[in-house]
């Protein structure tokens, strides 16, 4: 990846982790739910899905990118046209999302909302199509970011979902638009930054 994309790579990842979606949602409704401690061991099984989820759309990638490598460039602009995408939804949406309590709350439950989370699927093929591919033909290069965003992308932004509890829900729905409106307008930087380079 080129040095100039890497702002907009981190705040791609920076927004994509800390907008609602399962996992996010999942640990803030298990913390208030269960307190912090059991909402932990959850934790470690959305790290561990995150990890596995990453890994195979990484391989997923790298395979599709060898066998349409003519068409990367293809790919890069539908990575810029989906992250546009997610900025007009965030522009259009009221709300920043509502949690919803857990029946359950353990490292298998965690593993399962990640295993099964549409959104880092997307995010994952979205960030290694987008920031990766084109610029190395090294499976080694693919896999080594899509660790980086299984580390630094949504489990900390898990986190801080999970400790900030109620005080980042009542602060982000109080908020909605203004946060969104960011959020978006950020996105849609990033989507500029991947079309000009």
């Amino acid at each position: 990846m080129p040095t100039a994309l890497i702002p907009s790579f981190l705040l791609f990842c920076a927004v994509s982790a800390i907008t609602p979606g399962p996992a996010n949602l999942c640990s803030l409704a298990a913390a208030m739910a269960y307190g912090r401690r059991q909402a932990l061991k959850q934790w470690r099984g959305i790290f561990v899905g995150y990890l596995i989820v990453s890994v195979l759309v990484s391989l997923m990638v790298w395979y599709l990118g060898m066998a349409l490598k003519r068409y990367i460039r293809v790919l890069t602009w539908i990575g810029a046209a989906y992250i546009l995408w997610m900025s007009w939804n965030l522009l259009r949406s009221d709300s920043i999302g509502q949690a919803r309590r857990n029946e359950r709350c353990n490292f298998f439950t965690g593993l399962f909302v990640q295993l099964t989370n549409a959104k880092i699927i997307l995010f994952c093929a979205t960030a290694l199509t987008t920031y990766a591919l084109p610029y190395s033909d090294s499976y080694a290069d693919v896999l080594k970011i899509a660790l980086l965003l299984a580390l630094l992308g949504g489990p900390l932004a898990n986190l801080a979902w999970l400790f900030a509890g109620s005080s980042l829900q009542c602060f982000l729905q109080s908020r909605g638009k203004a946060v969104n409106m960011v959020m978006a307008l950020v996105l849609a930087g990033c989507a500029v930054s991947i079309a000009l380079n």
